[in-house]
């Protein structure tokens, strides 16, 4: 018998030796045997385990509230069930007088199922099960239909026992000679059977499961798949799966096998058995919601068959041709709902049309201190034409650190203002803020007669008779400075306004919002660039910018409700940021070019490794980086410290003396804007760089090196593997941000340019980001569609827009 099954027979002979008193184990039985369950389904047979839950109610028997004669019938009929394992607990439990659970159909669903229905209703499926599918992101009928699997095995070849080979995946049909539960050697247990056919025997072990040897009864034919190893001279199948009876359709042997995603109390074998059930049942009832004409054009399997076959191959190349049927959807359904998104944010609201104001926009663009590069006067063109439209622009620019987009947007938002509008622009940072703050009074003051300052406020007039007041609004401000800020947004005074998430708060009114540009805009939520945009009465322009080099694979994905424009030019005079790797045996060396360039006038950035954990665990390993430095390498150099944790009054004053000179190298943890600008800054160093994806160390590089000055950037790889050490020898040798933003996608995929804030997207399943081919396809077909039928109201697109709706309300995240 069984350990598990020992300890249980044993606790309930010493309660009914106590006379039925529940006291045979501290807290009762009612404490004991869920835990008892909890610990034996790894050692059980599934199907023996569920008989004792199904009838005796094993989980939660209820046994303290058992009269004392229910509790002598209860009992007895478990310890009977444990004595005769192949008896037939369900007649010794009616004999018993016990309730027994109502039994499910073993292949239906309840009346009234549907693919949304909870997948409690399934057959063989209880709250524990259920709550072990939860786990794994499986709520719903429809969520377990798209639980796709891993990989298969392949146990489709069937082999002679002679045929069979050394290490590979293999599948025979044989019949048992024997089989016992014995020592396996070094002390280990297990069932041992002999099976053989007309060409000879092979030997098949299982440790630590009694279950088989009672299961394989000699002259039972049965199937067994798995891979062959060499023991003491002799082929042996370790822990095969296996079927019994040889069934005509096959689920775990015989046949290209599922491999599903797992989690701990849900087995390979339950949760195969389960998934055969569901896809049997409802492939064939599933609504082809996908247009004839559209999946005849691009030649896609009908979703039923796609669907089996992706859950159940006969083939891999129809498990592959279902799995990509499946893709598609996901892409088609995301694009499709991209459009439908842009054409509600272009013509389901009106903009008011920003025009007019050329003098001081004019004066303002004349005053700058160099001329705006080719590609940004093509992108302020694109700007201003939608800026001057009565519906409203949403448009996303894209350009390098140091290509020139806050100039842009100052003068998006000087037009704003000279349109009789207010301006807003959002940072996901107080560093960030303060550093916009200060460089466009720096821009506008350039263009103005007169500029009066105050804290966290200035006041500009240019040419024209335009007066611009600019205020600051931030977390960590007074409340009195606060109100202030607040009183004069409201009432029209401030005709621009910088800050951080603090904008998109229920205190803060616009009387006349216009243009809402987001900086980083990558680090907001869909909703939270919504809720800024909503404070206009009618709807505001809205200019996002990013710095994160995007390839266009994943613009067309992501930002397919926007229009694109893309600064891909640098200003002259800019050089490519010398690039070098270092290991730590190196790291005097990256310490000696730190003060080589700090001794040339220059400033240096210390970047402490990205650190899984808390804010805490990061502010911490900063400060003892800092302390180290300071005190052992560079004792004779100011060196200032920045991390999360530091209060906005006080990252404020080390960015501050940072960028005055004041300090020289600045130690800081990956968690401060990379929007930093210090043009004095000539060399940074990046501890842990394998950590980083090439995008984000190509921004941070660009860091350095704005002044005019050569530019350095060191990549200290602690233990980097070989994939990562071709990934930093990259970016030693590429400059380009988009091409480095190809490799990386190709690299690493697509999760590092967006990371996790990135949301108001359905989640992808199946679908590759990284199949250009394959999005650009669904891309294309979604445009048609939309093109002929933008509401889907046509008989023929009625199916896909209810798919499209229900796929846009479940599946979407919000960070």
């Amino acid at each position: 018998m069984n350990a598990a099954l020992e300890q249980l027979q044993k606790v309930l002979e010493l309660e009914q030796a106590r006379g039925y008193q529940d006291s045979a184990v501290m807290g009762g039985l009612d404490r004991f045997l869920p835990r008892w369950v909890t610990r034996a389904e790894a050692g059980l047979e599934p199907s023996f385990l569920e008989q004792g839950l199904h009838y005796f109610h094993l989980a939660t028997p209820g046994y303290a509230r058992m009269a004392s004669e229910e509790r002598r019938r209860w009992l007895t009929g478990v310890l009977r069930w444990l004595a005769q394992p192949n008896g037939h607990p369900e007649a010794d439990a009616t004999s018993l007088g016990l309730k027994v659970k109502p039994t499910r159909s073993k292949v239906g669903f309840p009346p009234g199922a549907s693919l949304d229905s909870r997948v409690i209703v399934a057959p063989g499926i209880d709250v524990r099960l259920a709550s072990r599918l939860k786990r794994l992101g499986v709520a719903t009928l429809r969520d377990m239909l798209y639980l796709l699997p891993r990989r298969y095995i392949d146990y489709s070849q069937v082999k002679p026992v002679a045929q069979l080979e050394v290490g590979e995946e293999q599948t025979i049909v044989a019949s048992v000679w024997s089989a016992g539960y014995k020592v396996l050697g070094r002390g280990l247990r297990g069932s041992e059977a002999v099976l053989g056919d007309e060409t000879g025997n092979v030997r098949a072990v299982w440790y630590n499961n009694p279950y088989m040897a009672k299961l394989l009864a000699p002259n039972t034919w049965v199937a067994l798949s798995g891979k062959v190893s060499l023991f003491r001279g002799q082929k042996v199948f370790q822990s095969p799966d296996y079927e019994l009876d040889i069934p005509s359709e096959p689920i775990h042997t015989r046949r290209l096998v599922p491999v599903y995603p797992l989690t701990e109390g849900l087995y390979a074998r339950t949760m195969r058995r389960l998934m055969k059930v569901t896809v049997d049942y409802w492939t064939p009832r599933v609504e082809d919601f996908l247009p004839g004409e559209v999946r005849e054009r691009v030649g896609l399997s009908p979703l039923s068959p796609a669907l089996a076959q992706a859950h159940y191959p006969d083939s891999l190349a129809q498990g592959e041709e279902g799995r990509h049927r499946l893709a598609f959807d996901e892409l088609f359904l995301l694009q499709l709902g991209l459009l439908s998104r842009k054409r509600e944010w272009r013509e389901g609201q009106a903009s008011p049309p920003l025009v007019g104001g050329d003098e001081g926009l004019g004066r303002f663009l004349a005053s700058l201190p160099f001329s705006l590069t080719t590609a940004q006067e093509r992108c302020w063109r694109e700007i201003r034409e939608d800026l001057g439209q009565p519906k409203p622009m949403g448009r996303l620019l894209q350009g390098e650190v140091g290509s020139g987009k806050t100039v842009l947007a100052a003068a998006g938002l000087v037009l704003c203002a000279a349109a009789g509008f207010q301006g807003a622009l959002m940072v996901p940072t107080e560093v960030l803020a303060d550093q916009h703050f200060r460089t466009l009074s720096r821009l506008l003051a350039l263009a103005s007669v007169k500029v009066e300052n105050g804290d966290d406020t200035a006041v500009f007039t240019l040419p024209g008779s335009l007066t611009l007041r600019m205020s600051l609004l931030k977390g960590s401000q007074g409340s009195k400075a606060r109100e202030e800020a607040l009183k004069q947004i409201a009432q029209g005074e401030v005709g621009l306004v910088v800050g951080t998430h603090a904008l998109i708060q229920g205190a803060v009114e616009f009387q006349s919002l216009g243009l809402v540009v987001v900086d980083e805009q990558h680090r907001f939520g869909v909703m939270q660039r919504q809720a800024l945009r909503q404070k206009a009465e009618a709807s505001a322009h809205l200019l996002a910018m990013t710095a994160t080099p995007i390839p266009r694979t994943l613009a067309l994905t992501f930002y397919g409700d926007m229009d694109l424009s893309l600064i891909d030019q640098l200003p002259p005079g800019r050089k490519p940021v010398k690039t070098l790797m270092l290991g730590p045996q190196d790291r005097r060396r990256a310490h000696e070019l730190l003060r080589q360039q700090v001794a040339a006038g220059y400033q240096a950035f210390v970047l402490c490794p990205l650190i899984e954990g808390s804010e805490a665990i990061q502010a911490r390993a900063a400060t003892e980086e800092y302390e180290h430095l300071r005190q052992v390498v560079f004792p004779d150099l100011r060196l200032g410290l920045l991390h999360g944790r530091l209060s906005g009054a006080e990252k404020e004053e080390v960015m501050l003396r940072f960028s005055q000179g004041d300090l020289d190298i600045l130690v800081a943890t990956p968690v401060v804007e990379v929007g930093v600008d210090v043009p004095g800054a000539s060399a940074i160093l990046i501890e842990g760089a394998e950590r980083f994806g090439l995008a984000q160390l190509h921004q941070l590089r660009g860091r350095v090196g704005r002044g005019g000055q050569p530019g350095y950037c060191i990549l200290m790889a602690e233990e980097p593997s070989p994939e990562a050490r071709e990934r930093l020898s990259v970016l030693e040798r590429v400059h380009d941000g988009l091409a480095l933003a190809e490799e990386d996608l190709r690299l690493r995929g697509p999760g590092d340019f967006l990371g996790t804030r990135q949301s108001g997207l359905p989640q992808l399943r199946l679908a590759r980001l990284s199949d250009v081919a394959l999005l650009e396809m669904a891309r294309r077909e979604a445009q048609q569609v939309f093109q002929r039928d933008p509401t889907l109201q046509a008989p023929e697109h009625q199916a896909l827009g209810r798919e499209l709706a229900r796929v846009w309300s479940s599946g979407i995240t919000e960070a």
